[in-house]
């Protein structure tokens, strides 16, 4: 008889199983004929083995023959001994499908017995394999096989406490209950597991920050550009005279400019990273712990280590992970919705869940670290400390969403753009240099060949300084500074409604946001419970009254009941208006306008209801009324005045209270009613309720007994309020209450029944039913059209919550988020089932017009969806208000949490935060984006056609040969400062009508697209020739359309004298006049000397050109494609002032002497101004022609793509 062993797979009903060998009987013949990774088909004649069963194949003819085997039960010696103890058991799968052992994983069914080093598990069918292996809390991976042993390597994994029994788990951390741990296993422990706190994070140091900000292209072009002047100036200061603090102005206002960029950036990066510190706050700094036997009531939190035994009460703020090892008390409800996203206080219990891979919401016998206890106390084991806990987790997504932010759309095009640009420059550069060779490098021609070089190093270096000075002209310096002004300027419009934003580049983002990923509670809907509807029965059993309340918040002025009077209130309505004033226990205060709920938000609700449904004495009305007038429902600054629930409890004392639990899923109190009697109120799950009434209160107050079709009827009822996606509570009474009847107090001798849980249901029994409440969280009224705002601008929103499915759905059909109607099969997914789906299914979800709501979402499922979704190519904004929510805020485009409701945590890890907690603000934060954008085009483009203009000035000057008409100081000026005012005003420009109408740009699209470019090149043609021209023209012409240019007296040279200014020296009879510049007069020693410092006149009549031209250049920025005619200067008044002031600043530097001298400039005549306008005012004439011709292309285009 030949066996081997193996566990069972699949058994069917025909006396037939599937068995996977896992051991072979140890002879040679028998293991080569038998592949052990293989199933076999094995007969089971009484139909007694099961899946997971240990059996042996027995098989008396030649293997070869036949492939039928008898499995059988193993027994004696033969029996494995299975690691019960340890966790996991399976069968092994994928052995040797793989080329390596490192990778092949699989699951212990069973461990034979332990050899040196590793487990001896039988022979491997190819010396390759590995299998998976719990035991004690640690994970093991094959490291090494051969044919007949496996070597592990031990791997610590996280202990499933969820799934344990308390028992195992007191086991498995080897401490007891009563007495907890011993001191000497603390140490121990503390040495293996660290201190119950957060890894701080190391910052980088000061000096790294600092390098940090120079890393960027054009930053070190202007350093090395301020390196150049400053050796130029310094080797030079001598021979021209400037060794004083003239020469170093250039070098000195580059690095200026410079410095002050480092210094915002280390600001603004020194405190990126305070989601962190936030996150440590939220950790308990004491615990009530037993050990050795005695409670330590204030035992710092920081020093519990896993398999502490820890005493929660209510109020208290959990400090580590923990199991329930018992309750205290009937119920345990805690508040961990800034963990989990669920709205409600959840309830706990000691119960484990039979779950492997188990989402945090359903572990409902743990506590995690940083929720509060808000009813109810336990004692717990410490499962997890420190970085081990879910807060701990958190902190490390926050740090590697942190390490994978990437720069916005805006910064990724202005680092394209400054590549480009910062190549260009060096060419150009390269290019003005090289063609300006004979100036500075001679020589003679002998038979051809060149000889004796000549090389003139002052040549050399006034070339290359012009070099340096085209390199200053072409970048943008001034850039950097006025987009920091119009993102703040935008700010500060973004705040007038309600989003405050924290960091500046996320203005820009939002203009092109594609998807918004938003939280359902409190951003979707008020985060306030409210009663939609309620109903009872009318004059028989057969009808119902259905009653339909307003108001969405916990105001109880905010809206009333729909047909009905303040005074209407029947027997049947009083009897459920009592129920839901006194079997409560939530209160109402107040912050200003803003209403709040203290205890559970259903039970506040239910008395926002009492307040609207009112009393029925007339007196008590009349004087609750009158009270509610006189202060305004405020009793202080906080606590809000609920006169008729205060009414009814004083009507209806409470005198025992029957706690919820999840057996009976309801909560009772007896009341001693004014006729002396006590009565049962009950308030609960309404299918509970229900079952345990025998009678039903009509609407005249009549009690008569329940039937199938009545019951069968509120049922119906509630299956439709149900589907609307409202909580449903069912409302009962009990007038007979036996020996509770006469119950006054805890020395009643019916009282120990109150003692035990177990009893309540049995008094809870034989019940009156009187009616059916409906709660939810309803939707904020803005938030439906600010979807259909987010539909006509093409922008996808996707709703991520940590509620329920059914929940969740209902509030997207209510916001038209889904239709009526429609499948939302396809659309609705919880976190488990959608990240279950293969890459492509979740891609085609994510790339599907139309909503999508993701339920039961953890903050890994939030970051995979945001970390997809920003692969795909969209721009994503994320909102959220929990510390769960904290990762996916920092790993998003944009971050966006909630002001009022959001954490310390994720306001932190947010870009924006919504002072009113609203969707519709975001929509009005992404339509300030996109004119933001829009405006942050216009000054790109002005500024960008200004300095293309000084650089072909300057390309221009070198390739004439003619003296430089603009030094670095002054393209300095005039970059920094006259055009700083006209950019920052653009970012006012008034936004367009239909901006929500279009679809947001690509990430993609282009800064500056083809014809953009031309439009750059042919302005700044026309800017280069105007700025050189005037040069020229007061150097070799007497007059200008009837102006005369020589009444200062200066002397005209040829143009070819003025191309060959270098070769002055040589000429002959050559004597320049003195000439009137202001109040001086211009006199020269040195003939020469008239093309450097007397080229101040025409180098002023360039610079104010320069600045009239880009002044004049400015309104047209006003609009990239309308006309001045459409576009008056008027519609942005602030344009209007930034010119007036520019002009104010460069009149200031021409009129004021000192810094006349500084810039190199004298001031100038009513004529010459003249002259300059002239100049300066057909760029107008000439960006109307190019604008005509700009309309004109896209009119063909779109009747080319109509056709």
């Amino acid at each position: 008889m030949r066996n081997m062993q193996g566990r069972v797979v699949c058994a069917t009903n025909d006396k037939t199983v599937a068995v996977e060998v896992v051991r072979l009987a140890p002879h040679p013949k028998y293991k080569r004929r038998v592949r052990k990774k293989k199933k076999y088909q094995a007969h089971d004649p009484d139909n007694q083995f099961k899946v997971g069963d240990f059996v042996q194949l027995q098989k008396s003819r030649p293997i070869s023959k036949t492939k039928t085997f008898v499995a059988v039960p193993v027994t004696g010696k033969n029996v494995p001994k299975p690691v019960e103890r340890y966790g996991f058991h399976g069968h092994t799968t994928g052995c040797g499908a793989f080329s390596t052992p490192f990778l092949c994983l699989a699951i212990v069914v069973w461990c034979f017995r332990r050899v040196r080093g590793g487990i001896f598990f039988g022979e491997t069918d190819s010396g390759r394999g590995g299998f998976c292996w719990n035991l004690n809390g640690f994970h093991a991976v094959c490291v090494k096989s051969d044919r007949w042993s496996l070597i592990f390597k031990m791997e610590e994994k996280p202990f499933p406490a969820w799934s344990w029994s308390v028992d195992q788990c007191l086991k498995e951390y080897n401490v007891k209950l009563e007495k907890g741990l011993p001191s000497y296993e603390v140490e121990k422990r503390r040495g293996r597991y660290g201190w119950n706190e957060l890894d701080k994070e190391k910052g980088k140091p000061l000096w790294r920050l600092v390098l940090e900000q120079f890393d960027d292209m054009l930053v070190k072009i202007l350093l090395v550009a301020a390196f150049i002047s400053f050796a130029l100036a310094y080797l030079q200061g001598n021979e021209t005279g400037e060794t004083g603090f003239e020469a170093y102005v250039e070098p000195f206002v580059i690095v200026l400019i410079l410095v002050l960029n480092a210094i915002v950036g280390v600001w603004q990066e020194s405190n990126a990273e305070k989601a962190l510190e936030a996150l440590k706050e939220m950790q308990c700094e004491t615990a009530k712990v037993l050990r050795d036997g005695y409670h330590t009531p204030d035992l710092p939190a920081r020093e519990l280590v896993p398999g502490d035994i820890v005493e929660l009460r209510v109020g208290d703020k959990v400090p580590a992970d923990m199991r329930v090892a018992f309750l205290k008390t009937s119920t345990l409800r805690v508040e961990q919705s800034s963990l989990t996203g669920e709205s409600m206080p959840v309830m706990k219990s000691t119960a484990p869940v039979f779950l492997d891979d188990c989402e945090l919401q359903a572990k409902e016998c743990i506590i995690f670290s940083g929720t509060t206890v808000a009813n109810g106390s336990c004692v717990c084991i410490v499962v997890n400390t420190g970085m081990r806990t879910e807060m701990g987790k958190i902190q490390t997504q926050i740090h590697e969403a942190s390490l994978e932010e990437s720069d916005t759309p805006l910064k990724k095009k202005l680092d394209e753009f400054g590549g480009r640009l910062t190549t260009a420059i060096g060419l150009i550069c390269l290019v003005v240099w090289v063609i300006n060779y004979k100036y500075f490098l001679t020589w003679e021609l002998d038979d051809g060949w060149p000889t004796n070089f000549h090389f003139s190093f002052e040549k050399c270096t006034y070339y290359f300084k012009i070099a340096v000075a085209l390199a200053v002209a072409a970048i943008p310096e001034g850039l950097p500074a006025v987009i920091t002004t119009c993102l703040a300027l935008g700010t500060k419009k973004m705040a007038q409604k309600n989003a405050i934003v924290r960091k500046l580049p996320s203005v820009e983002t939002l203009g092109c946001t594609t998807v918004i990923c938003s939280d359902k509670t409190g951003t979707l809907t008020t985060n306030q419970m409210s009663v939609t509807e309620f109903l009872t029965l009318g004059g028989k059993k057969t009808t119902c009254r259905v009653f339909h309340v307003e108001g969405t918040t916990y105001n109880p002025k905010d809206g009333g009941i729909r047909d009905w009077t303040y005074y209407n209130l029947d027997a049947n309505l009083q009897a459920l208006a009592e129920i839901c004033a006194v079997c409560n226990d939530a209160g109402i205060f107040s912050n200003g306008h803003l209403f709040r709920a203290s205890g559970l938000p259903t039970e506040a609700a239910l008395k926002v209801l009492v307040e609207k449904m009112g009393v029925p004495d007339v007196k008590a009305r009349n004087k609750i009324r009158d009270a509610q007038l006189a202060a305004g429902y405020l009793i202080d600054s906080s606590t809000v005045k609920l006169g008729c629930c205060d009414w009814w409890s004083k009507r209806s004392k409470r005198i025992a209270t029957l706690e919820f639990d999840r057996v009976r899923k309801s909560m009772s109190v007896i009341v001693r009613e004014p006729t002396g009697h006590n009565r049962l109120l009950v308030k609960g799950a309404v299918e509970s309720v229900l079952e345990r009434c025998s009678h039903v209160q009509l609407a005249d107050g009549s009690v008569v007994p329940i039937d199938e079709t009545c019951r069968q009827l509120l049922l119906l009822k509630l299956y439709e309020m149900s589907s609307k996606g409202l909580r449903c509570l069912g409302f009962a009474y009990k007038d007979d209450m036996g020996e509770f009847s006469d119950y006054y107090s805890e020395t009643h001798p019916a009282h120990k029944k109150l003692l035990d849980p177990a009893n309540y249901s049995a008094i809870e029994s034989h019940l009156v039913f009187v009616g059916v409440v409906g709660l939810r969280d309803p939707p904020r009224d803005e938030v439906h059209k600010a979807i259909e705002d987010c539909r006509e601008a093409g922008i996808k929103v996707m709703v991520i919550t940590g509620d329920n499915k059914s929940t969740a759905e209902a509030v997207c059909r209510e916001i038209k988020l889904f239709s009526e109607n429609e499948d939302v099969r396809r659309r609705s997914f919880t976190g488990k089932e959608f990240m279950a789906l293969s890459s492509t299914q979740q891609r085609d979800i994510l790339s599907r017009p139309g909503g999508v709501v993701f339920s039961r979402a953890e903050p890994r499922h939030k970051q995979d969806i945001v970390r997809m979704l920003k692969e795909y190519g969209e721009i994503v904004a994320m909102t959220g208000d929990g510390v769960n929510d904290a990762p996916a805020l920092k790993l998003a485009d944009i971050g966006i949490a909630m002001g009022v409701t959001g954490t310390e945590v994720a306001k932190e890890a947010s870009d924006m935060i919504l002072a009113d907690d609203n969707f519709s603000t975001i929509v009005s934060a992404v339509a300030e984006g996109r004119s933001i954008y829009n405006n942050m085009k216009a000054f790109i483009r002005y500024m960008i056609s200004s300095n293309v203009g000084e650089v072909i000035s300057i390309f221009l000057t070198a390739a004439m040969g003619i003296p430089e008409c603009l030094i670095p100081v002054q393209l300095l000026w005039v970059n920094l400062v006259t055009d700083g005012p006209p950019a920052t005003a653009l970012g006012f420009n008034p936004a367009d009508i239909d901006i929500m109408r279009k679809p947001p740009r690509k990430s993609n699209d282009s800064l500056i697209n083809s014809w953009v470019f031309i439009r750059y090149m042919v302005i700044g043609s026309y800017v280069g020739i105007a700025t050189v021209g005037i040069f020229v023209l007061w150097y070799t012409q007497p007059s200008f359309m009837g102006i005369n240019l020589v009444s200062d007296g200066h002397t005209l040279v040829s143009l070819s004298q003025l191309r060959s200014w270098s070769e002055c020296p040589t000429w002959t009879g050559f004597s320049p006049s003195p000439f009137l510049a202001g109040s001086r007069v211009i006199t020269f020693s040195n003939p020469c000397d008239y093309f450097s410092y007397g080229k101040v006149k025409a180098m002023t009549l360039s610079l104010s050109v320069l600045v009239a031209i880009e002044m004049f250049n400015s309104l047209n920025a006003l609009s990239e494609d309308s006309s001045l005619v459409k576009m008056p200067p008027w519609r942005n008044p602030w344009l209007l002032v930034a010119m007036s002031v520019s002009f104010g600043l460069h009149f200031l530097i021409l009129y004021v002497p000192f810094l006349a001298d500084v810039f190199g400039i004298v001031p100038l005549s009513r004529n010459e101004w003249i002259i300059v306008i002239l100049f300066s005012a057909p760029v107008l004439l000439l960006d109307e022609i190019l604008k005509f011709i700009g309309r004109r292309r896209r009119f063909q285009t779109r009747k080319w793509k109509t056709a």
